[in-house]
């Protein structure tokens, strides 16, 4: 079952959320500047989107995560399935789903998200999870069923996943790569010098080296991975980590504005204005990054339809071969 979001960031219940995190002091929150601030959602195709969401019995990321696009994505009827359920096993501080010890893995899940991606009509889908270090996999090879059967039930839609890390997981990334979705995803977050506060479950270079990994394995998918800002970064820290991600190979980039969650989440340190993210889209394009997706806004499967359409034509121009 899905719980309706709290347009504030959260989704309610606050005392399963993060239990662990009650002993720290309230932030308070400073007001949301003018250029993150959006409407709420409540057009008719938002909710055609919700009800097709509901009558499959899926998750979503947008609603999960509090994702500030979700009016504007859903609009458009572009849902981001989260898989796996709604409980992390991790408890990263900038995260608003929910953690502690997950259900069993529902064996009917990738049929009724294939039946959710046909239902929907995307031309793209993107899919992700919660972090299951409880399971020997991971999850990858729940991840390889959900990509077979949306291939078999929409073999025009083009899959792209947001993985987890996989942490220790022997074998679990080759499973995910061997079911060719078109774009593996896995965010670095943050720079290194905050992981133990921002991300303490996960290690920067493990994460780095996954994404090197995928290409190593499959060198015709592409890679995509993505930072959060305004947690305390600062300029040459998110420059060195553009410089990390090319040296893997990684194709995209995306960047956004942090956005606490609650009180209870990291604040927030800064604001990025949008020119600053402008400048720093010049600079990620011209250390070759194919593709970069940088504004207050943006989030990992924000306009990941249209963006996929532009990694596809990067490629094909520098095959010399004109896009259709």
């Amino acid at each position: 079952m899905v719980t309706l979001i709290d347009m504030r960031g959260g989704r309610g219940h606050p005392s399963r959320r993060h239990p662990e995190k009650a002993h720290r002091p309230d932030n308070p929150m400073p007001p949301k500047p003018a250029w993150i601030r959006v409407r709420a959602p409540g057009s008719d195709a938002f909710l055609a989107t919700r009800a097709i969401v509901r009558e499959h019995g899926l998750a979503t990321v947008c609603e999960e995560a509090g994702c500030p696009n979700i009016g504007e994505c859903w609009q458009q009827r572009h849902a981001t399935m989260m898989i796996m359920g709604e409980i992390c096993t991790r408890a990263c501080a900038f995260c608003n789903v929910a953690t502690g010890v997950p259900r069993p893995l529902n064996a009917d899940e990738p049929a009724k998200v294939a039946d959710a991606v046909e239902a929907l009509g995307l031309r793209h889908v993107v899919i992700t999870s919660v972090d299951r270090d409880d399971l020997a996999d991971g999850g990858a090879a729940h991840f390889a069923d959900v990509i077979g059967a949306v291939r078999a039930r929409a073999p025009a839609t083009s899959i792209e996943v947001l993985i987890p890390d996989f942490l220790r997981k022997d074998g679990a990334l080759e499973k995910v790569v061997a079911a060719r979705p078109d774009v593996l995803n896995h965010n670095l977050e943050t720079v290194p010098g905050l992981y133990v506060r921002i991300r303490p479950g996960a290690r920067y270079f493990h994460s780095l080296r996954l994404l090197q990994r995928a290409k190593e394995l499959d060198a015709t998918i592409f890679t995509k991975s993505g930072l959060m800002l305004g947690l305390g970064e600062t300029r040459d820290e998110v420059l060195q980590v553009m410089d990390d991600l090319r040296s893997a190979d990684v194709d995209f980039l995306t960047l956004g504005q942090y956005l606490a969650p609650s009180p209870k989440h990291a604040e927030v340190k800064r604001y990025v204005p949008p020119d600053e993210f402008d400048d720093l889209r010049r600079i990620a394009l011209a250390k070759g990054f194919h593709v970069v997706a940088s504004s207050p806004l943006t989030r990992s499967s924000y306009h990941a339809d249209e963006d996929f359409q532009r990694l596809k034509a990067v490629r094909l121009a520098a095959a010399g071969t004109p896009p259709r």
